[in-house]
């Protein structure tokens, strides 16, 4: 399974938050057509079928321990 980097993550999310703000404060058209695109990249990147499900498998997966890819095959990286 492929898991998203959790650096593309934490960068939609803190743009999330970030222009969540902005329209609580005051609402503009470009903050909210940014939020709509951020809210459909987090909701793809995730495979979720709702913002607040993406959110919730975003926090998870960035709680989550990183495993390397040897680790998940059962690889070694010897020779």
């Amino acid at each position: 399974m492929l898991v998203p980097d959790p650096k593309v993550v934490r960068t939609l999310l803190t743009r999330y938050a970030s222009l969540r703000i902005a329209q609580a404060e005051r609402e503009k058209p470009q903050a909210a057509r940014e939020l709509a695109e951020v809210s459909r990249a987090l909701c793809t990147l995730t495979g979720a079928g709702s913002i607040h499900e993406a959110i919730a498998k975003a926090d998870a997966l960035l709680l989550a321990p990183r495993r390397t890819t040897d680790e998940e095959d059962g690889l070694s990286l010897a020779v």
